[in-house]
């Protein structure tokens, strides 16, 4: 019987090396390109990435893998533009994936849920392309490519903080986490990764610090802040000025802009009527403020440039200044439990789409693994 010899088919990825390649040689005409770039600080981390994984794989490989992260982050973005949430651009960290970060912080579990499963169902599409393609093209490096895929997006369906899992189980009902910390332990054992230890080691942590240690206190966490104010106009006045260990509680209003920009987030106003003092403070995690007060004072003499008009000359003199050191008593709102207030309708939603995604997952894996690629 004759046997036909299969033809050589080059490989589909080497269209992104020869790019790869002409860009690192024109690396000082790169970096002058992307500088003022929106998105120059994401490419040039993804060619970090890929030259970091090409230490340890074929460079095809690494390209393939770091699209697979950039398809995922890229599911979590979109997700969040839907609900109307600012993210940044993905940063790509080699050996640990890559990260967006919200300009603004879910205000409903089922917010969170959203964009967390975002990431895993593109990540799954883009994986089952690749599979698919590299079906087509008879190409052992893309089937390779979409089993990494389709692990990492299962990986990260795990319900353990802060993987995209514990954000999802938020919506469905709180108790997967413990599900997570028993499963975690699993995991770690067959897969050995000392990055998913420490991972369950902090969420083991931060489980303890919600459902043991602040219980103690209500749940309320303290931050504390620094205002130096000008109260030079109180002392040529004669006006009460607060001594250095003055302490008192302040009035406040808390609002969140809507607007899309780069300094949305929670804003503090809060006032010290006796001395005219107004303070405004952007807060960087969506919380309900329970207390706000001042613990310390500080009494501040700064030198000052001051024109002497009737002599025509210059003098210095000095100004008082207050440092009002103020502490912030908050409950975060997604340790609220009317944070996990999610319609029945919407947990069942989730709870079909999270465990539906995760079978699939787990079946392609098992198909390729089949393949012996």
């Amino acid at each position: 019987m004759t046997q036909h010899k299969k033809p050589n088919r080059k490989n589909p990825l080497w269209i992104f090396g020869a790019v790869g390649m002409f860009l690192l040689s024109q690396g000082k005409l790169l970096l002058s390109a992307l500088k003022f770039g929106k998105f120059g600080g994401v490419l040039i981390s993804m060619f970090i990435s890929v030259g970091a994984y090409a230490l340890i794989a074929p460079w095809q490989f690494a390209i393939g893998l770091v699209v697979m992260i950039l398809i995922h982050e890229l599911g979590h973005v979109l997700a969040a533009r839907i609900k109307g949430l600012p993210v940044s651009a993905p940063v790509f960290i080699p050996f640990l994936g890559a990260l967006i970060t919200m300009k603004k912080h879910p205000r409903d579990a089922a917010t969170e849920a959203f964009i967390g499963i975002g990431g895993p169902v593109l990540g799954t599409v883009g994986a089952l392309a690749a599979y698919l393609i590299g079906l087509w093209l008879q190409s052992p490096v893309l089937v390779s490519v979409s089993y990494m895929g389709f692990f990492l997006n299962l990986i990260n369906l795990l319900p353990i903080h802060p993987l995209d899992g514990g954000r999802i189980s938020t919506a469905i009902t709180r108790w997967l986490w413990i599900v997570g910390l028993i499963g975690g332990i699993v995991v770690i054992y067959y897969i050995k990764s000392i990055l998913f230890f420490i991972i369950w080691i902090l969420f083991a942590y931060d489980m303890y610090k919600k459902y043991i240690k602040n219980k103690k206190t209500g749940g309320v966490l303290s931050a504390i802040t620094r205002f130096e104010w000008n109260a030079e106009h109180l002392h040529k006045q004669g006006m009460f000025i607060p001594g250095e260990g003055h302490t008192r509680d302040l009035e406040f209003t808390t609002y969140s802009k809507l607007a899309q920009q780069e300094e949305d987030g929670q804003k503090i106003v809060m006032w010290w009527h006796a001395i005219g003092f107004e303070g405004i403070l952007n807060f960087p995690r969506q919380s309900l403020i329970k207390k706000i007060s001042v613990v310390k004072v500080e009494h501040l003499y700064k030198e000052i440039q001051i024109q002497n008009t009737e002599l025509s000359r210059e003098g210095s003199g000095q100004e008082l200044y207050l440092g009002i050191h103020v502490k912030i008593d908050y409950i975060p709102l997604d340790e609220l439990d009317e944070y996990f207030d999610v319609p029945v309708r919407t947990r069942w939603t989730m709870g079909t789409a999270y465990l539906a995604l995760a079978a699939f997952l787990f079946y392609m894996i098992r198909e390729v693994h089949q393949l012996g690629i």
